[in-house]
């Protein structure tokens, strides 16, 4: 098996998502240059960090992070990309092993009970065959031990695609998209919300309602990947 390996990559050898130079042994999907240059936030260590700041008093929310800024043309973009649009469910996992290796041991997961990864609607999990945020929260899991607790929270309306709508067309455009099926499964629950990308914060919003208005008895924080602010 190793031989066949070291020829297939002999032969079609891995290159670097980000800057697509050959990958070699024991990188994976991401060379070293790029993963030590991955602008990370560390806002998982910073409570009132600025993500936290942007939504308070927004919704309900006990903590909000993610591990890295989403900057137009960057490397985040790349990776956000290749994982939704190129059938590479393998990287979400990969990306969401990052996010647990800088999440593990800090105060930022105390008392989380599940990771809980934005839904598709059907239509659209059919189209692509996975959900980049459950790959993302599998991924966590790996390097936590939190388990991931998906089906429950689902979503009921196929909305459009939100990539330029403005600020105030998403918030309209994921109104009433989500549902807890059985809100007795996360009653006095702490649950971890996982997502690919944070942008105006419509979509986590609509989420966390859905999960409260379903049980007020819920406490909901929020990790995504990537983060675009300013």
């Amino acid at each position: 098996m190793a031989l066949f390996s070291d020829l297939l990559n002999l032969l079609f050898p891995p290159v670097c998502t980000v800057c697509k130079k050959r990958l070699i042994r024991g990188e994976k999907y991401i060379c070293l240059s790029c993963l030590s240059d991955l602008p990370e936030t560390d806002f998982h260590l910073l409570k009132d960090n600025k993500i936290e700041e942007l939504f308070a008093g927004r919704f309900n929310f006990c903590r909000i992070a993610s591990f890295a800024y989403f900057v137009k043309g960057g490397s985040v973009q790349t990776l956000i990309h290749e994982l939704k649009y190129n059938n590479n469910p393998d990287l979400g996992c990969y990306l969401g092993e990052l996010c647990g290796s800088k999440l593990q041991g800090s105060t930022f997961l105390n008392d989380i009970d599940y990771l809980v990864p934005v839904p598709l609607h059907p239509n659209r999990m059919k189209l692509r065959g996975y959900n980049q945020a459950e790959k993302i929260a599998e991924g966590i899991a790996t390097q936590t031990g939190i388990s991931v607790c998906s089906g429950n929270l689902k979503r009921v309306v196929d909305n459009t695609s939100q990539t330029k709508q403005s600020k105030f067309d998403r918030i309209v455009n994921t109104e009433g998209i989500f549902e807890a099926e059985n809100p007795h499964l996360f009653s006095g629950k702490h649950l971890l919300l996982i997502d690919d990308v944070l942008t105006t914060g419509a979509t986590s919003e609509s989420c966390v309602k859905a999960l409260i208005e379903a049980n007020e008895d819920i406490k909901v924080s929020i990790y995504t990947f990537g983060v675009v602010l300013g």
